[in-house]
């Protein structure tokens, strides 16, 4: 489990372990997506509890500190009141009310009566008992007065973890790719999600609006392989230490303006159908655009942009999202990649996915079509080229 064990109280440094819950409305809150901004979380057994009411009420005070993308704040609660309409018209994107039945949520933090704040990547800054001696709301407020804009929360500039390399796709191959997106057309494009323990691709605009096409045509995707094994997989290799022998996805992608073109927050790798996937690839197909740029918010709101025939590659358990595009259409070829071990895991998954979704084939993805995997005596299960052999 990340982050505390069970049942100890979460310390200053601990990252808050995970977690799904539903407000009291029951709208949905995913903690990992939440992050990249401050994050309080009041634990009360009961707002029948002697004190609960007014520590809400105390917490409601600072509502003018609030805000969806600096600070929240949820009040989780063992037991929900029968009536919760009171509480409900309570509640904003940036306050909100977290059921909490189970006491999942409380064990993760040692135990309710207590009020934990987290910072941009989810670790812990302060942890308040609700019996604090100089007063739980008097010591809050002065925690909560004392914190940065999200970005400068480390005291010095964050960067995230991405790998920028130029120079993938030359111009020609871009246009080239361009314009058989636009001969072909490409399906609106959808993402996964798991329900009742199986992984299902969804389609929802609100939340992603892209158009994409998938490239079957052999010898497009064999140009494709031929220029990512060259030019991009070995400078993965060099600098985040992980060999690719696998791609996931020949795909050219669309985002519009006309068609609201994004990608809200979320990561790449937390479903049963996408946990294969080390990293993420984004090579940029063309110029004309405006918009459209990566941000990962647990580093801040920096905004990154592969440059022309370039990839932008990052670790798909980072949080990150695709803000609008405003002018134009941009166009990207967006892979992931992953090894032997993580093939073998995906093959396991297809037992996971929902009725409908593609099944995986152990066949699918090489990168390095000769190779013979599982070869003994390759380093650490790793293949390699048939030329390299002895």
């Amino acid at each position: 489990m990340r982050g505390a064990l069970p049942g100890r109280p979460i310390r200053v440094g601990d990252p808050m372990p995970w977690f799904s819950a539903r407000t009291i409305t029951g709208n949905a809150f995913e903690l990992q997506v939440s992050a990249g901004r401050w994050i309080v979380l009041c634990l009360l057994d009961s707002l029948e509890a002697p004190g609960a009411m007014g520590e809400v009420e105390a917490l409601r005070a600072q509502a003018a500190q609030f805000h969806e993308d600096r600070l929240t704040l949820h009040v989780v609660l063992r037991k929900v009141p029968h009536d919760m309409a009171p509480l409900a018209v309570l509640g904003t994107p940036a306050f909100s009310f977290l059921a909490d039945a189970d006491g999942a949520i409380a064990d993760r933090c040692g135990g309710t009566a207590c009020t934990v704040v987290l910072d941009p990547l989810l670790h812990c800054v302060a942890n308040i008992p609700l019996d604090h001696p100089n007063g739980h709301a008097a010591m809050l407020r002065s925690v909560i007065a004392s914190l940065p804009d999200p970005d400068a929360h480390a005291g010095v500039p964050l960067f995230a973890p991405a790998l920028i390399v130029p120079r993938v796709f030359e111009f020609a191959f871009c246009e080239h790719l361009v314009r058989f997106y636009e001969e072909m057309g490409g399906s609106e494009s959808g993402f996964l999600l798991d329900r009742a323990g199986r992984t299902q691709t969804v389609v929802d605009r609100r939340l992603k609006s892209r158009r994409d096409l998938v490239i079957v045509e052999p010898t497009l995707r064999e140009a494709i392989r031929e220029r990512i094994v060259t030019r991009l997989v070995p400078e993965i290799e060099r600098f985040f230490q992980f060999r690719a022998t696998r791609m996931d996805r020949y795909m050219v992608s669309c985002y519009a303006a006309e068609q609201g073109g994004h990608f809200s927050r979320h990561r790449d790798n937390v479903n049963a159908g996408a946990q294969h996937r080390k990293f993420a690839a984004s090579i940029n197909l063309n110029r004309d655009y405006e918009g459209c740029e990566l941000t990962f918010p647990e580093f801040g709101q920096r905004r990154y942009v592969a440059p022309y025939g370039g990839a932008i590659v990052f670790s798909t358990g980072a949080l990150h999202q695709v803000t609008p595009v405003t002018r134009g259409k941009r166009y990207a070829f967006i892979p992931f990649f992953y090894g032997e071990d993580e093939a073998a895991a995906r093959l396991a998954n297809n037992a996971r996915l929902a009725d409908g979704e593609a099944q995986y084939t152990g066949e699918r993805d090489r990168l390095y079509p000769s190779i013979v995997p599982g070869t003994p005596g390759e380093p650490d299960g790793a293949p390699v080229p048939l030329a390299e052999r002895v």
